[in-house]
């Protein structure tokens, strides 16, 4: 099987890193993002032959010309991560509306929509893994209150895009590791 990975958010932050570290180990990446300009400087940084896609994930024929093309330009795509997310946090009585639902069907819908397509593929193949990404301290995440939110994490810091990145590749790359949740999150979920 090649090893075809379309990176979701793969311009900045979680997404980024994890190309960085999939280029490394041999991947041929397609480097998808809303904005093709940051798509393409991403894919150009890790050198090699991966590709730049634009895609809005919460629009289902964005994402469906987007796997056409990827196939059509890198073979199946047998590896898929979903770290395309936006952040409108706000006090739910100060929330718009608009917001919410951006929100929604960003994180949400345009994750199943990604998987929904890869899925056909993988399907046919046989085979093939997903990891859907959470978030952590990066730009998405600068607007919050981090000493405040850094006194919760028994770490006592936010995690780096890059820690992330390596539990990616592992969920990636470890075939009989499936309908897992890995909790990267400097041990919140102890406290909570």
């Amino acid at each position: 099987m090649d090893k075809v990975c379309a990176i979701f958010g793969g311009s900045r932050g979680i997404g980024r890193a994890v190309a960085q570290v999939m280029s490394q180990k041999g991947y041929r990446l397609a480097i998808v993002a809303r904005n093709l300009e940051g798509a393409k400087a991403a894919a150009r940084d890790l050198g090699g032959d991966h590709l730049a896609f634009s895609c809005d994930v919460a629009k289902e024929h964005d994402v469906q010309n987007t796997f056409e093309e990827m196939e059509k330009n890198l073979g199946r795509v047998n590896f898929l991560v979903n770290a395309a997310g936006i952040n409108r946090d706000n006090l739910l009585v100060r929330a718009k509306t608009e917001d919410m639902i951006s929100q929604l069907h960003t994180n949400l819908l345009g994750s199943m929509l990604t998987c929904k397509a890869a899925v056909r593929t993988m399907i046919q193949q046989q085979g093939g893994s997903i990891v859907n990404v959470g978030f952590i301290h990066t730009d998405m995440t600068k607007n919050l209150k981090e000493e405040h939110l850094k006194k919760s994490i028994p770490l006592g810091r936010f995690g780096e895009p890059m820690e992330v990145a390596h539990a990616v590749v592992f969920l990636l790359e470890s075939p009989y590791v499936t309908g897992h949740v890995l909790v990267v999150d400097g041990g919140l979920q102890l406290i909570v």
